[in-house]
Order: structure tokens, then C-alpha cells, then sequence
């Protein structure tokens, strides 16, 4: 019997879909019966950096999916990388003793291409997992270093890390807290590195390097007043993304860096968004100048093709953990499954082969980052524009001398966001500010294509604001 998509002809098969989407599909961070109402939209095909849908309606996907399709869709070989690996070995577990090649290989593969003293390496299957996973080798490493008190784990306001109650318990998105009672106790946020609303939390004009001073002056302070022997780590992505995608001034992270050394605090970092190529590095933290002693991983190491996370150990963990004289007591069913070990060792690959993170530094992204500011430069409702690599935020405010937002119930981001999906751009919303992270492997034509979609849709939601009467001309 065919598949579900075995043709093209979805004409007669989008209601269908829909109806049984309604019936028995929850969505995640989606309100189900606003969705069975609206109906859903059913995506059947990829190429490149397009998406179609069951209408026959192509998109742009000016989000990679959510931030992890590096290569784009339709990558022949990524696909034949996991059809091999399904002939060969389907699956198979790492608990008994035993490993695989395909496992094997991208371990050995991710220690050549992280930063120093990355060496050692473990297997999940999502980044939420990876965080939990970290935290638990984190209180663990504490405890066999005779330190048992240090269990607390300090983050940032803002920012996310996954959904498990461990990881959302780490991330500062409190939406995500209410309805499951959380946080858990032993969790505590510092403020984010989020510079063009320092006037409105009350920092007055401090320029980005003063304000960084100021952030590190106050985590530094909360970590005295907790007591650093009492902390176990502090975790942060190199650049916040679901928070709004915050980048941090240039000192932001060596200061944070320093300040976790100077007082035995582990550095985690939170590369599920920023790892692979993404800001112009290999990894984030390469981009922005500080050695973390952990590191998770996921999304881009597949380029999304298959769901696979990792878990780096720096110099003084990986070594700790190597040298341990007992079990550990942790793992998962499908950790480095075979199947998505193979298709992120040929992910790996490419990137390596094409040279796609020396491309994101060197060509597509400053291209895509000068268009972006060419193309809403003195727009009325564009606040800030924010960029590294192929990473992107266009903050829409109601005052650009203030900063003032839109009041809340005006929804403006998702406003725009709607005019997005009817005009073929998948653009994200978070909060009023939208973002835009492609496929590292789109192109100048394509990126002026994705930006000229993006600016009918900012203009009319100015339009729709009634303030589109000042916009500067394209």
C-alpha cells in the first residue's frame, strides 16, 4: 500500500489530513482548539530553502525549521546516508558493551571539530534531552569531586533550553513555567545580555560594552549572594533564541566566562541554535571568544534530517568521567542510534567539505546581513536590527527614540507573522520582534528573494498599524 504522500496530487487530501489532524494530533506550544477551528497547515515537500504545502502554496522558510536545516531539503546524500544505514544496521542499542561503526566515527568526527579539550562525547536525542543530560553530569561531577553542595544551576531571564522539567526549569521563558509548577527548586536566573531594552529596565544610555559590565557586575552578585560553593554551573546560549534572539555585546561572554573560573563554576554551553556554522563558527562559543566546560548540541548536527543530540565534556570533566571507578547510570534507548549517527556523519561532511561555516563568515552572511539593513534602514516600525551569521532579529516598536513597544494586546508580531505565512515566508515571531534564521546553504538571489518577502509583510503590518506613511523606499 502507498504512503500517505506517495503522489503529488493533494488536492483531494487536505481536508482529510486536517480532520484527522483535529481529531487525534496535538500540536506542541500550539492551543489545540483555536487550531481544530483554523485548520491546520499540512507541509508534504522540501527543496532547498522552499517548503510546499498540500495546497500546491510555496514557502520560503526563513527558519530552517525551527533554526536546524543547514543544508536545506532534498539533500541526496543525507538521504542516502540513512537509507544505507537502515539496510545495514536499523538499529541497534550502546548499554551491552557494544557500539557501531557510524557512532564510533561521528564521536571521533564532533572531537576534531570542537573546541580545545572537547574530546569526549555523549549521545541523546533532542536538545531538551541534551540539557538534562548535562545537568545531571554536572551535579555528578561535583559529587566526585568531594563538593556536594554545589547543585544549584544559575541561567538567564529569556532564556530557553528545552522542556523537559529539568530543562525548562533552566530556561527564564516563564510562559512555559505556570502550567507544570515550575521551576524546580535549585534553579535561579540572572539578567540576559539584552542591550536595546536596557533603557527601558531602567540602565538609562549605557552604551553595549557598559552595559555588559553591568550584567556581569550583577550575576556576578547574585552568585555571592548565593554562595559560589553552593553553584553548580551557569548555563547560557551563545546567542538567546527563543528569547528574541539577544546577541551579546563583544565582552559580554569573556567577562561571564572569567567569572565562572574565578569562582569554580562550570560554563555550559547551550549550542542547540549556534553549532554547526550558524554565526560563522564552527560553534558559538568560538564566534563570541570563551571555552565552555560543557556543550550541548543538537539540531544542526543533523541538519534536522534526523533527530540526534549531543553532549561535549571539556578537559577536566571528560577526564573525571573517563577515569570514574563505577557505573554511570545513564542513557537512552536510541543514544547514537546508528541510523542518525550516519546521516549527521555525512551532515558533518559537507559542512566540512563545502565550507559552509567559513562561507557563513565570509560571504552569505555578511551579504545577507548588509541587505537586511539596507532593506529596513528608516523603517518606521523597525526598532533594531539584530545579526550574526545567518541569525537575524528585526525588533518592531512603537517608539524607536525610546524603545517603547507595542502594547501587548496589539499582538504586532503576530500580526506580521500572518502576513508572513499568506505572502510564502516562514518568519518567527517572538514577542514583536521577528527572526529569521535560513538554510546555510541559501544564496544571494535567495537571500534578496526571503528579503523582499519580509519587507511586504513588516510593511503591511505598518500599514496595518497606520504608520506606514514614513516607510523609506525599498
Amino acid at each position: 500500500m502507498p504512503g500517505p504522500i506517495a503522489n503529488d496530487n493533494f488536492s483531494n487530501s487536505t481536508a482529510h489530513w486536517r480532520a484527522l489532524d483535529a481529531a487525534h494530533h496535538i500540536h506542541p506550544f500550539t492551543q489545540s482548539n483555536l487550531l481544530a477551528r483554523e485548520g491546520v497547515r499540512i507541509i508534504v515537500r522540501g527543496k532547498g530553502i522552499y517548503l510546499w504545502d498540500s495546497d500546491g502554496t510555496r514557502l520560503i522558510d526563513g527558519m530552517s525549521g525551527l533554526w536546524c536545516v543547514q543544508l536545506g531539503y532534498g539533500n541526496e546524500e543525507l538521504a542516502e546516508a540513512g537509507a544505507d544505514a537502515l539496510r545495514t544496521l536499523p538499529y541497534y542499542n550502546h548499554f551491552f558493551k557494544t557500539t557501531n561503526p557510524y557512532t564510533v566515527e561521528l564521536a571521533a568526527k564532533l572531537a576534531e571539530l570542537l573546541p580545545t579539550g572537547h574530546t569526549r562525547v555523549l549521545f541523546a536525542n533532542s536538545g531538551s534531552e541534551a540539557t538534562d543530560t548535562a545537568l545531571k553530569l554536572i551535579r555528578y561531577y561535583w559529587n566526585m569531586q568531594g563538593k556536594p553542595n554545589k547543585k544549584l544551576h544559575l541561567s538567564r531571564e529569556l532564556s530557553y533550553h528545552g522542556v523537559t522539567m529539568a530543562a525548562a526549569s533552566l530556561s527564564g521563558l516563564t510562559p512555559m513555567h505556570t502550567q507544570f509548577d515550575l521551576p524546580l527548586p535549585g534553579f535561579e536566573k540572572v539578567p540576559a545580555p539584552y542591550w536595546y531594552g536596557a533603557k527601558l529596565a531602567g540602565y538609562g544610555d549605557m552604551g553595549p560594552e557598559e552595559f555588559a559590565e553591568a550584567i556581569a557586575a550583577e550575576t556576578e552578585k547574585k552568585i555571592l549572594a548565593i554562595g559560589p560553593e553552593n553553584i553548580a554551573s551557569f548555563s547560557g546560549e551563545p546567542v538567546q533564541g527563543a528569547g528574541g534572539l539577544i546577541i551579546p555585546p563583544p565582552n559580554y561572554w569573556p567577562l561571564l566566562a572569567d567569572i565562572c573560573r574565578r569562582y569554580d563554576i562550570l560554563l555550559h554551553a547551550d549550542e542547540v541554535i549556534t553549532g554547526f556554522g550558524r554565526t560563522g563558527s564552527w560553534f558559538g562559543c568560538q564566534t563570541f571568544g570563551f571555552l565552555p566546560d560543557i556543550m550541548t548540541m543538537a539540531k544542526g548536527l543533523s541538519s534536522g534530517y534526523q533527530p540526534i543530540s549531543a553532549i561535549s565534556l571539556g578537559e577536566r570533566m571528560g577526564e573525571a568521567f573517563a577515569n570514574a571507578d563505577e557505573e554511570l547510570v545513564h542513557g537512552y534507548t536510541y543514544s547514537g542510534h546508528p541510523v542518525a549517527s550516519a546521516v549527521a556523519l555525512k551532515n558533518l561532511e559537507i559542512l566540512e567539505r563545502e565550507n559552509i561555516p567559513a562561507r557563513v563568515h565570509n560571504s552569505i552572511g555578511p551579504y545577507f546581513q548588509r541587505r537586511l539593513r539596507e532593506t529596513f534602514q528608516g523603517h518606521p516600525i523597525v526598532g533594531e536590527i539584530r545579526s550574526v551569521g545567518l541569525l537575524a532579529a528585526i525588533e518592531l516598536v512603537a517608539d524607536k527614540i525610546s524603545h517603547e513597544p507595542f502594547p501587548k494586546d496589539r499582538q504586532v508580531g503576530t500580526l506580521c507573522r500572518d502576513h508572513c505565512f499568506a505572502h510564502g515566508l516562514v518568519m518567527r515571531a517572538i514577542r514583536d520582534t521577528m527572526v529569521l534564521a535560513p538554510p546555510l546553504v541559501i544564496t544571494e538571489a535567495e537571500v534578496d528573494e526571503l528579503l523582499a518577502a519580509a519587507k511586504i509583510c513588516i510593511d503591511l503590518t505598518a500599514k496595518d498599524l497606520g504608520r506606514l506613511e514614513h516607510s523609506a523606499p525599498p
